[in-house]
C-alpha cells in the first residue's frame, strides 16, 4: 500500500468514480470501510452507480471533501455488488464502527422508511494507484 496515494481507510468520504458504457466518468461521494482486506460502500439498489458497477466493476477511487472536491491522487479498483450475508454483516459492523452515531442514525431512519432493504453493498478491490 506505500505507493498508494492515501489510505480509504482513513478518509472521511472518498470519491467512487465508475463508468458508463460511453467510458464518461460519474464521481460521487461515499462514506467507505475496510474489512479484511476489502473496502466497502453502500448505496440504495437502483441507483446509477450501482448499475454501472453492475456492468462492468471499472470503479476508481480518491480521497474528497463530504461535497466530492478531491484532495488526492486515484486508485484503480474493481467493484461488485456482495451478496453473501456474512460479508454484508461484516461490512455494516466495519462502516458502522467507523461512522458511529451518524451510521446507525442513517440505518435507524432508513428503516422507518423502506429504504434500508432496498440498499446494496460494493466491495471494492484495489488493483493499482494512479
Amino acid at each position: 500500500m506505500n505507493d498508494w496515494p492515501f489510505d480509504p481507510a482513513k478518509e472521511r468520504y472518498v470519491s467512487l468514480a465508475t463508468y458508463r458504457r460511453n467510458g464518461k466518468e460519474i464521481r460521487t461521494p461515499v462514506w467507505i470501510a475496510r474489512a479484511d482486506q476489502e473496502y466497502y460502500v453502500f448505496s440504495e439498489g437502483a441507483s446509477g452507480k450501482v448499475k454501472r458497477i453492475r456492468l462492468n466493476g471499472r470503479a476508481s477511487l480518491a480521497a474528497c471533501s463530504s461535497g466530492g472536491e478531491v484532495h488526492s491522487g486515484w486508485m484503480q479498483a474493481q467493484g461488485r455488488m456482495v451478496t453473501d450475508d456474512d460479508v454484508i454483516e461484516r461490512a455494516y459492523v466495519a462502516l458502522r464502527g467507523k461512522y458511529g452515531w451518524q451510521m446507525k442514525s442513517l440505518d435507524f431512519f432508513s428503516r422507518l422508511s423502506g429504504k434500508y432493504a432496498k440498499r446494496v453493498i460494493i466491495e471494492l478491490r484495489v488493483l493499482q494507484a494512479g
